[in-house]
């Protein structure tokens, strides 16, 4: 039974706190849409989704009018798209993503995630053809959503792919270059990517998911915030970890909520809850703030990596404790464009990618919507893209990059895309050519202790 106390909490982290439900998103498999004809296979597809997800618009706005429960986005995630198109024999996969951007429109949903390849293993048939593809495909679409997976423990790293996704995150920010590059911020690269991850861009449903199934991403920066500016002054580490773990209980229940309500409404599976700190721009909304009040000067200083550990610890054991169905990434994410706090980190130089490499290996995903210098040659993405892969491989996470070259600016000047993504700096990499390394392609094998799991 909740008590009247309870209750009121919850309404005035909604007012005041930027607690929110962050996305519903939808999974549909499109297995059954396979067809060795493209347009037959495309027009399979457009018409499952649209008959799948015809109500889900609809009912997330239908809950959040009924529990006054802030729902911000409403998404689809679908069959990685390679294994769609792979009996099509076609190079012109942008077609499917053609497929999947109008039935977004159609049924007015945020994104759509998907137009994905799994290759840490190898190339299948369709996963070149999808992968070189993705420039096109996210140039020519408003709300399609690209990720590839290039590498896991059990597998190691695929270098081929690693150096093919180098080349393909440049090509996609020269694609959209008039449209601030945003191509990029629609494209990740990951390892051990999660096949239950309704958060964008790198959502796909996974072929082990139920035929349809509504995953839950809730966010609540800066609720968390909020509670340690409240109670946390003189406690110490042990109990401002205690505080973290209660307020992402109350936060995953909310979202459990939810959830089941969508699930119920729709008759569809509910998969999971992602409770994952996901920052935006707005001001009192961001993960770079939390690590402040738990007694940082400032984000990115020493011992920022070991706040956002104490953090991510927290947050995932809070969710765990409220409902049985966590799953996602569930942590903190740490993306520098959509975050006010790691905004003015980078600004003022107290952030650098180096010190956001170190953050990665204990953050939920990696380095995420990091800006970088126009005239970044390929080598130097698909080698920073080795290095987050490896951080990954090594200590059994997900790592993902979501690099955004930015075209024709230099280190010092701005992006801004706009709402969600937010704005950021153009950061300075380090000096060095990566070339003949990236170049030799190849795999770097899985980590000894995986093997003999």
């Amino acid at each position: 039974m909740l008590e009247t106390k309870d209750i009121l909490e919850t309404i005035n982290m909604i007012d005041n706190e930027n607690l929110d439900v962050r996305t519903i998103t939808m999974g549909i498999s499109l297995l059954d849409c396979i067809d060795d004809d493209i347009d037959k296979a495309c027009t399979k597809v457009y018409d499952k989704i649209c008959r799948s997800a015809k109500d889900l618009v609809k009912t997330g706005e239908d809950i959040q009018k009924e529990y006054g429960i802030p729902i911000i986005n409403k998404r689809i995630s679908v069959t990685p798209i390679a294994m769609v198109a792979a009996p099509c024999q076609s190079k012109k996969v942008a077609k499917f993503a053609h497929a999947l951007d109008k039935a977004a429109k159609e049924l007015g949903v945020n994104f759509i995630g998907g137009y994905s390849a799994l290759v840490q293993k190898g190339f299948a048939s369709g996963d070149y053809a999808l992968i070189e593809s993705i420039p096109e495909a996210l140039a020519t679409t408003d709300f399609v959503c690209s990720s590839v997976n290039i590498g896991s423990t059990k597998a190691g790293i695929n270098m081929d792919a690693v150096k093919m996704m180098g080349k393909t995150v440049v090509e996609a920010a020269q694609a959209t270059a008039d449209r601030d590059c945003i191509g990029a911020a629609k494209l990740v690269v990951f390892c051990n990517a999660p096949e239950d991850n309704p958060f964008m861009a790198g959502a796909f449903h996974g072929v082990g998911e139920a035929d349809t199934v509504i995953n839950v991403g809730v966010s609540g920066p800066g609720v968390v915030r909020a509670a340690l500016a409240k109670g946390g002054e003189g406690k110490n580490i042990a109990e401002i970890a205690d505080m973290v773990k209660k307020t992402a209980f109350k936060i995953t229940r909310m979202g459990q909520l939810v959830a089941k309500e969508a699930s119920k409404r729709l008759c569809v599976p509910f998969g999971i809850v992602d409770l994952s700190l996901a920052p935006t721009p707005a001001v009192g909304d961001s993960v770079a703030h939390i690590l402040e009040e738990m007694g940082l000067e400032v984000c990115g200083c020493h011992g920022t990596t070991a706040a956002l550990a104490l953090l991510n610890d927290a947050v995932k054991k809070g969710g765990v404790m409220a409902s049985s169905h966590v799953g996602g990434l569930s942590g903190a994410f740490i993306p520098v464009s959509e975050d006010a706090g790691m905004i003015y980190a980078a600004e003022n130089g107290y952030l650098d990618i180096t010190k956001l490499e170190a953050m990665t290996a204990v953050c939920s995903v990696g380095l995420d919507m990091i800006i970088v210098p126009g005239d970044t040659s390929a080598e130097v993405i698909s080698a920073i893209i080795a290095d987050e892969a490896a951080i990954g491989m090594v200590n059994t996470k997900t790592t993902a990059v979501r690099l955004i070259p930015a075209i024709g600016k230099k280190a010092g000047e701005t992006l801004n895309f706009g709402g969600l993504l937010g704005y950021g700096p153009v950061m300075p990499l380090r000096k060095g050519s990566p070339a003949e390394f990236i170049n030799r392609g190849g795999r770097i094998p899985a980590p000894l202790q995986a093997l003999k799991n």
